[in-house]
């Protein structure tokens, strides 16, 4: 199984957007400032906000790749919030 994930910094007041297959081990990396010129680096109170689960890492990076193109913290609130969203999400790019 691969994973979008959304991480939420209370700090920031910011959402990142990433995919992988290991998300405890991704979110404890993004934390510690595993990634050295990741924008994670700038604080570590990432949490997991949301998470969207793909049948395979393509789906998963297309996903990915819409989310972050909408640029949008109300449409990632509404992934949340509306479920439906995401499976139209991952029918479109399944």
């Amino acid at each position: 199984m691969n994973y979008v994930y959304i991480l939420f910094s209370e700090t920031l007041n910011q959402y990142y957007v990433g995919e992988s297959v290991d998300i405890e081990n991704r979110i404890k990396q993004h934390n510690s400032g595993f990634y050295d010129s990741a924008y994670t680096k700038i604080t570590s109170d990432w949490i997991l906000y949301h998470l969207i689960t793909c049948i395979h890492r393509e789906q998963a990076r297309k996903i990915e790749a819409h989310i972050k193109k909408m640029k949008s913290k109300t449409y990632i609130q509404n992934l949340k919030k509306y479920p439906e969203i995401t499976e139209k999400l991952k029918n479109k790019y399944g």
